[in-house]
């Protein structure tokens, strides 16, 4: 599994991962994601690849968990 993270440093509010990934991310007042669930299920691990390779910002990102 992965998580889902947000580079806040990078964010613009695009709105486009609330729109591709709508049932992980949300929107705040402000057009920024609001990250409902970071763990992203593997069945939702190539819609989610899609939502961070779309972001105009490159602020999105998924996470691999350390291995121990």
């Amino acid at each position: 599994m992965s998580r889902l993270a947000v580079d806040w440093t990078r964010c613009d509010g695009h709105g486009l991962c609330a729109r591709l990934l709508s049932e992980h991310v949300s929107r705040d007042e402000f057009g920024f994601p609001v990250i409902a669930a970071a763990e992203i299920s593997d069945a939702d691990e190539s819609q989610a690849r899609l939502a961070v390779s779309a972001c105009p910002a490159l602020a999105l990102r998924l996470e691999q968990p350390a291995r121990t």
